[in-house]
């Protein structure tokens, strides 16, 4: 009775949880993490003990097929939920029928060649290879594709490794005992049916504080970048800075701030839809061009932040005159038309600057460098803290280019 009353209320989780899961999935259009997948899975487990409600006990009938496909079908379910949450893109329905099929037939061979004992340890031995190769999967990701929820991981890497220990307890139990140690309301049995009551209420809100800091995080992220360019904003700079000069032993930070030259007139001989296509490459450029650990950032129109860590004087000039030339060198392929259309850029690099406060000093500094650079001619490095303009070419005001080439 006890049994009956626990695998009832486990159900009852389990159907609440799926309707839930479902009710997320449709706020979530874009991008469901899952979370239809994980509806599927409470619901077919669910589906799993009802019928087991039914049987009363072990038996050989369509009933007990279809049950032990669904428990089996469930944990594949929550598995496939897991890595859409990741952002892998795997089928949810072939995916189970597949399975169903294949587990369905080896059901039926197993029963005429070995016995009704052998097919519910089958089940069991499936169920822990299953839960193990889950518990490795989290493990893995606690140190690759998860390392942002090492706690959650850990967590559920416990709790899913629970399951594999219970699971081949039982398979021992079944292949020394035969079906009688399947018997519900066994004392294992009991163990087992309250250790998945606990599970099933304490995974699903799990899952979803998953989701909710997943999009917390997606919203921060959006809130510090620059939607055309996805570099980072200037709120999104600060928080890195913030971030980096928390750590310890943190060295100084030097800033480059670029600017396009000439890019009114970009705009206004080519078109907007041309001077979207230079910044967008020009982005790119500066993404591929600094050293990995480096901060990239827009803020303004045709305006490009830099801050480099681990350098030195020398250090920031060589990583700017990279950046001037690969600019230089490199066409922006003009959407629309077969033209490549060269530019160029001016950089005002700042003296280096301790903790977060001094980005807005550093960029007052490299703005007033980028001003004496643009009018000692543009494309070309200023230094904030010496009076002259430098280039790794020559101090003449060099020739923009800013006439097509036919591509």
């Amino acid at each position: 009775m006890v049994a009956t009353t626990l695998v009832t209320m486990l159900c009852a989780h389990l159907l609440c949880f799926s309707g839930m899961f479902l009710l997320i999935s449709r706020r979530l259009p874009g991008n469901k993490m899952g979370m239809d997948f994980f509806a599927v899975g409470n619901l077919l487990l669910a589906s799993a003990y009802i019928l087991q409600l039914v049987e009363g006990g072990p038996a050989w009938s369509v009933m007990s097929v279809v049950n032990h496909i669904l428990t089996l079908a469930a944990p594949i379910a929550f598995w496939l939920g897991a890595m859409r949450f990741f952002g892998r893109q795997v089928r949810l329905w072939r995916s189970l029928i597949l399975f169903s099929v294949a587990y369905g037939i080896a059901q039926l061979l197993v029963q005429w060649s070995a016995g009704p004992a052998a097919r519910y340890a089958m089940l069991a031995a499936m169920a822990t290879m299953l839960f193990f190769v889950m518990t490795i999967t989290v493990i893995y990701g606690v140190r690759t594709f998860a390392k942002d929820l090492y706690g959650e991981m850990v967590f559920f890497a416990l709790l899913i490794g629970g399951i594999c220990v219970l699971n081949a307890l039982k398979f021992m139990k079944i292949v020394d005992g035969g079906l009688d140690a399947l018997h519900m309301d066994s004392r294992f049995q009991m163990i087992f049916y309250i250790y998945m009551s606990t599970l099933a209420t304490m995974v699903p809100p799990s899952i979803v504080w998953l989701v909710l800091r997943r999009l917390t995080d997606n919203l921060r992220n959006i809130a510090a970048r620059d939607p055309m360019t996805d570099l980072l904003n200037r709120r999104g700079l600060l928080e890195a800075l913030q971030l980096y000069f928390n750590a310890r032993n943190a060295a100084p930070a030097y800033l480059l701030l670029m600017d396009i030259d000439h890019f009114k007139l970009i705009n206004d001989t080519y078109g907007h839809q041309a001077g979207d296509d230079v910044i967008c490459h020009v982005a790119d450029l500066l993404r591929s061009t600094m050293r990995q650990g480096d901060l990239t950032g827009r803020i303004g129109g045709e305006e490009f932040v830099a801050i480099c860590f681990e350098t030195d004087d020398r250090g920031v000039m060589l990583l700017a005159e990279r950046l001037r030339a690969s600019v230089e060198s490199q066409a922006t392929k003009v959407a629309g038309s077969g033209h490549m259309l060269h530019s160029t850029v001016t950089i005002g690099i700042s003296p280096h600057f301790y903790g977060a406060h001094g980005l807005e000093d550093a960029l007052r500094q490299a703005d007033s460098a980028l001003y004496r650079g643009k009018a000692a001619g543009r494309n070309r490095i200023a230094l904030a803290n010496i009076s002259h303009s430098t280039s790794a070419e020559n101090t003449k005001p060099a020739m923009v280019h800013l006439y097509p080439e036919q591509g």
